[in-house]
């Protein structure tokens, strides 16, 4: 479980603690979905997304899909400890040593998920015409049913997501300072992607904190 909370809802209901800013979609097959609002508040969030956006190793990467090379369109970089090596569409990732600020957000991940982070993939989109195509985080590295935080910093993006088989489909606004989580059999029966939208944006750095299996 990502973390504990309240009984498991019909599949087309959603529970909202007005407290915690929590809302707990109830997914089929054993999938984990859940949306803290404000995770962090808009000071700090407009603090972390400043230093992060000037600190961090910012790179553009190409990518095997469809039996060719494509410019991926959006910034990356990968950080995590020494053995933290992940690859994915042809290209392997050797992690930058955590920064700071990373270090922080980590310790925060981890005591809110009961979970162990050891590396976090950050995604920097540029404006609207950046983008993340339709993929589940299966990757072997990251084992079954990994647990994934996704902190949200920047202008708000839609996520979507979409089950392989039934086509069920969510819709979810990504704000400022947003913490989704999603774990159990999320990346097995679910799809996800940030598409792009003619509207004006302005940047949003994503962070996905991951636990990649080593030997």
């Amino acid at each position: 479980m990502i973390f504990e909370r309240t009984p498991i809802l019909r599949q087309t209901e959603i529970s909202f603690d007005l407290d915690s800013h929590t809302l707990d979609f109830n997914l089929a097959d054993g999938a984990e979905l859940v949306l803290i609002r404000q995770f962090y508040s808009q000071p700090e969030s407009d603090q972390l997304f400043i230093t992060l956006l000037n600190s961090l190793h910012w790179q553009e990467e190409d990518i095997f899909i469809f039996s060719k090379w494509l410019k991926v369109p959006r910034l990356m970089c990968w950080y995590g400890d020494p053995d933290a090596y992940y690859q994915y569409s042809g290209v392997n990732h050797q992690p930058k040593p955590w920064t700071p600020e990373l270090q922080s957000i980590r310790g925060k991940m981890e005591q809110q998920c009961q979970s162990t982070f050891n590396s976090v993939l950050a995604n920097l989109y540029r404006d609207g015409k950046d983008s993340m195509g339709c993929h589940a985080d299966d990757e072997k590295e990251l084992g079954i049913n990994p647990t994934i935080a996704s902190l949200s910093l920047g202008d708000e993006r839609l996520f979507k997501m979409h089950h392989k088989k039934s086509k069920q489909t969510l819709n979810i606004n990504l704000q400022h300072g947003d913490l989704l989580l999603m774990g159990g059999t999320c990346q097995r029966h679910w799809l996800h992607s940030v598409p792009k939208t003619k509207a004006h944006k302005t940047p949003r750095i994503n962070l996905t904190f991951r636990k990649i299996l080593t030997v």
